[in-house]
């Protein structure tokens, strides 16, 4: 049953090529995000992977992991924090560089 809902999660997300760049396989997940038993799925398949571990907060990046971190750690009965793009939370935080693919970006969090 598991490995079920995982080729189904894993088919309905559709590859881009190219994109943002030349070489970048971009894995767009609009198609779980429109289907409510599919991305319920997705959640519960999620929250058996981190179950285990000993954790008292759930932290995601920007954009795609705001979407499922917030409902793992509802799930979990965690705290959940968001990691942000440089500027754009008000209060005090840290902040981390890192290189991509095609570029350099910096994540901050409170």
């Amino acid at each position: 049953m598991y490995s079920e809902k995982i080729a189904r999660i894993e088919e309905a997300v559709r590859t881009v090529p190219d994109f943002p760049k030349a070489g970048i396989q971009f894995k767009d997940i609009t198609p779980v995000l429109a289907q409510p038993a599919l991305f319920r799925d997705t959640i519960e398949a999620m929250v058996e992977l981190v179950r285990p571990y000993a954790a008292d907060k759930v932290a995601c990046l920007d954009a795609r992991g705001f979407i499922f971190g917030a409902a793992i750690a509802e799930k979990l009965g965690l705290g959940f924090v968001p990691i942000r793009k440089v500027g754009k939370l008000p209060y005090e935080s840290l902040a981390v560089s890192y290189e991509l693919e095609y570029g350099e970006n910096t994540l901050e969090m409170h």
